[in-house]
């Protein structure tokens, strides 16, 4: 039997569209999805402060090791990542160049007196009550908006989960 070039090209896609499909590979699925943010939020500021600490908690629910290599914010110069250390009893901060790593499946919280990230040279003073945006920016997952409640200077924790 002959089919025209036509009716073999209807054949083709009807025999493709019977073919199972394979699932998509975990990079592929949107690794972001995976990536959760919670309580986002930023200590308040007194104008002119040359520092503003921030804070978060991040879970990579996907089956890949990722990085979250930088924060991008209107709201400041530039916005570092870092991490607190005992060296003889003196607290030093020292960035993390490399990034902040997130291994599959774990959870890391960026708290006071350990990960955090520091908004260097603030545009404005930051009021409680306020909203800072935000993008976080991972290796695997890409870029992540993110909005940050600005606490009163004693906060310790979000008042609240997002």
């Amino acid at each position: 039997m002959k089919l025209p070039l036509a009716g073999l090209l209807a054949l083709a896609l009807a025999l493709a569209a019977c073919q199972p499909s394979s699932p998509p590979a975990a990079h592929d699925a949107g690794p972001r999805a995976g990536m959760s943010v919670g309580s986002p939020w930023l200590r308040e500021s007194p104008p002119g402060a040359p520092v503003v600490g921030g804070f978060l908690t991040l879970h990579n629910g996907t089956r890949i090791d990722d990085r979250l290599l930088s924060v991008e914010s209107a709201a400041a110069e530039r916005i570092e990542i870092h991490t607190m250390r005992d060296d003889d009893g003196v607290a030093r901060m020292r960035r993390l160049a490399d990034g902040l790593p997130l291994p599959a499946g774990a959870t890391v919280e960026l708290k006071p007196g350990g990960f955090h990230l520091m908004f260097i040279q603030p545009h404005a003073a930051l009021e409680a009550g306020g909203r800072v945006d935000a993008t976080l920016v991972f290796e695997h997952a890409g870029r992540v908006p993110v909005v940050f409640d600005v606490r009163p200077p004693g906060a310790r924790a979000p008042a609240a989960h997002h």
